[in-house]
């Protein structure tokens, strides 16, 4: 009636006005199921499988058997993890993975433990990242000699702030691109993975000894197997990315477990496959003393195109890249809209609705870690904290199923695993600090329980300070952002 009463021509303002109105500033559901899964696949699968699976078969004593068995149990325990991860993001689609499970299970002050220590640990994790695909970009330049570290490092901050910016302006473009690169390195390992069985099949009868007495080689000890066990959880991390971008999954309450069903159990085929293939062409001892195992593989199998491995290193790693810095965007985001990081990194871009000043944040601290130059070293120190998270995460889940027994909930996960899940967290936190005691792990504690000074005064108390209001005004006006309107539920819809 408005319509008819205001005539044609203005029918046409009329509903550009009601569409404006229906318009909101608010992370868009842009990621589906395919989507999901390149990034899954492309965070988990980096550099390890390529260069370096030596340490599964050196801790399992040459063992091939233990080895790939090991192989296995890794993934399966990567598996569950992910299915405890997918009932919490259909039930909390929102952004900031476990930071949001652990706010709504267990309160505000273990989620802001969380987020005080991923904005350490993750943006340096991305630094180590850089640095290596810098590596593998420049190395082949220089043959034998190494390449400049200067020259590394300005790649891998080129590298960093691509990226970033990437993930800051779209989010199509950044998943397109994780598509494209999941798919190459996922390629580089069909070409192992397929060369192995064929090797394997028509192979000699030395490749096929190897196989038929896997296990007659000498067992290793309890502490033996959980250090080769270390070093396959290792090659697996990644498997919780998924939950970051819950908000912007379409149909999460499908697309999230199918998803995670999907990706896990495709990296844990292909991981068996590929290292059945080195086994195939090298021997255990050769695997064990060759620093880079594709390489090598390459150089015995391939030798004319051996090239194409040094650079699906890359590929890889520049995959992984991309997606550990939008996942790392997403938790500065959650955290900021929870009142945990300043409110300027929770507000949308208006003409992307990309949290942009949320990826700026994450990206200038990375950049910032690329100028150590210990820094995996350092970084090693942390990766407790990576086990001590996923353990809180799955114990969220535990309390909220006995707190909120009536919460929606579209995926539910068998009970006993995420019992089962704390207690191997539990295990993986505490044994390398028994096994091998290091100061630094204390001053690891040390950082975690210094959260508590920046929490009490400025979340607890709310502390303020006037001048930080005008700055945050000022730079909401350079950036073009303004606050989200509303988050969306489980089933899609947006308050």
């Amino acid at each position: 009636k408005k319509e008819k009463k205001m005539g044609k021509g203005k029918s046409n303002d009329y509903k550009d006005v009601k569409r404006k109105e229906k318009a909101k500033t608010q992370l868009k559901r842009n990621i589906g199921y395919f989507d999901g899964v390149s990034f899954i696949i492309g965070t988990i699968i980096g550099a390890g499988i390529f260069v370096s699976p030596t340490g599964v078969l050196k801790h399992s004593l040459l063992n091939i058997g233990i080895a790939l068995m090991i192989w296995i149990a890794s993934g399966l325990v990567s598996l569950m993890g992910s299915l405890c991860y997918a009932e919490l993001g259909t039930a909390l689609p929102f952004s900031g993975g476990e930071y949001s499970h652990i706010k709504r299970g267990l309160g505000s002050l273990p989620a802001f433990m969380f987020i005080w220590t991923s904005t350490f640990t993750k943006p340096a994790s991305n630094a180590a990242r850089a640095l290596l695909f810098a590596e593998y970009a420049t190395q082949p330049f220089y043959g034998i000699c190494p390449a400049p570290e200067v020259m590394k490092k300005c790649l891998a901050l080129a590298v960093l702030w691509s990226l970033g910016i990437l993930n800051g302006r779209s989010v199509k473009m950044a998943a397109w691109v994780q598509t494209v690169f999941t798919l190459l390195k996922m390629l580089a390992l069909s070409v192992i993975a397929v060369g192995g069985i064929v090797l394997l099949v028509g192979g000699r009868k030395e490749n096929l000894a190897r196989f038929e007495d896997m296990f007659n080689s000498e067992i290793p000890n309890a502490s033996q197997v959980a250090e080769a066990f270390f070093q396959g959880l290792y090659a697996y991390g990644g498997w919780w990315s998924l939950n970051y971008m819950a908000e912007e999954m379409k149909n999460p309450s499908r697309n999230i477990p199918l998803t995670v069903m999907t990706a896990v159990p495709a990296v844990i085929v292909f991981y068996l496959l590929v290292n059945i293939s080195y086994l195939t062409v090298l021997t255990p001892k050769e695997i064990v003393s060759s620093v880079a195992v594709a390489v090598t593989w390459a150089d015995r199998v391939i030798p004319s195109v051996a090239w194409i491995i040094p650079l699906s290193v890359a590929v890889s790693i520049f995959g992984a890249l991309n997606s550990s810095m939008f996942t790392l965007g997403r938790l500065s985001y959650s955290g900021s809209q929870s009142g945990h990081l300043p409110i300027l990194i929770s507000m949308l871009n208006v003409h992307s609705c990309t949290p942009a000043p949320a990826m700026i944040f994450s990206t200038t601290i990375a950049s910032i870690f690329v100028i150590p130059s210990d820094l995996i070293t350092l970084t090693n120190y942390f990766g407790f904290s990576a086990w001590l998270m996923i353990g809180l995460t799955c114990a969220s889940l535990i309390v909220l199923r006995y707190r909120e027994p009536h919460l929606h909930r579209p995926y539910k996960v068998f009970l006993p695993v995420p019992f089962v899940m704390v207690a191997m967290c539990f295990f993986l936190v505490l044994a390398p600090i028994v096994w091998s005691p290091n100061l630094q792990y204390v001053y690891s504690f040390l950082f975690m329980l210094g959260s508590l000074i920046v929490y009490l005064p400025f979340i607890h108390f709310k502390l303020r300070f006037a001048f930080l209001d005008k700055i945050t005004c000022h730079l909401q006006l350079l950036l073009e952002v303004c606050p989200a309107d509303g988050k969306c539920d489980a089933e899609g819809k947006c308050d």
